[in-house]
């Protein structure tokens, strides 16, 4: 009787350690599995700036005629009205150009590129549809876009850097000044941008 109660006492205290151990074992798991999830709201919730993608096209054409048409800009001598503006990956895959998008779970809230001047001899590129979603704007994206892409200027070599916008685009102007680039009294090349009347340019 004595050594059936103590079999029975060891017995039912090993399932106890057995289950305390499983208990603690789903515990970690459930604590690990937790923490991934966290991690990854996190990156979802961040915005990523990339190289455009094929399957970007129409979303960026879609933020940057939005934003066009947002800020009141003419949808004639502008990007608006760019033929190719349903497929800018075609046209940054030339040499010289490039690119980006800025991805925001899944969305694309914004975008910027470099490449060479239209209709103009010299060695300068030109930055061209740089446009953010209200929703990407304020959280220094704008930054780090201007800076990745006058450091791909530099590394393709150009000399200076122009750009063109609109006179009451007083936000992104501080942005370029901040940036150096000086105001012009008229245009380079030609964009085909008449509507644009500021101009600005910064030598690389």
């Amino acid at each position: 009787m004595n050594n059936y109660a103590t079999y029975q006492r060891i017995w039912i205290g090993s399932s106890q350690t057995i289950f305390g151990k499983l208990y603690a074992t789903q515990h970690i798991f459930f604590v690990y599995i937790h923490r991934v999830k966290i991690r990854g709201l996190i990156y979802m919730n961040t915005p990523i700036i990339r190289p455009i993608l094929k399957k970007d096209n129409p979303h960026i054409a879609k933020v940057i005629r939005k934003v066009l048409v947002d800020l009141g800009v003419p949808k004639v001598g502008t990007a608006y009205a760019d033929k190719t503006l349903d497929s800018l990956y075609e046209v940054y895959q030339k040499p010289r150009s490039v690119y980006f998008v800025i991805e925001k779970e899944g969305k694309i809230i914004g975008g910027a590129g470099i490449a060479q001047l239209d209709n103009y001899e010299g060695n300068i590129c030109e930055l061209q549809k740089m446009y953010f979603l209200e929703e990407a704007r304020g959280l220094g994206l704008g930054t780090k876009m201007i800076e990745l892409c006058l450091q791909k200027a530099k590394d393709f070599m150009f000399d200076k850097c122009y750009l063109e916008t609109m006179t009451y685009m007083k936000a992104a102007q501080k942005l370029y000044l901040k940036n150096e680039f000086k105001y012009l009294d008229g245009p380079l090349g030609n964009t085909g941008h008449y509507s644009c009347p500021v101009h600005m340019l910064k030598n690389l």
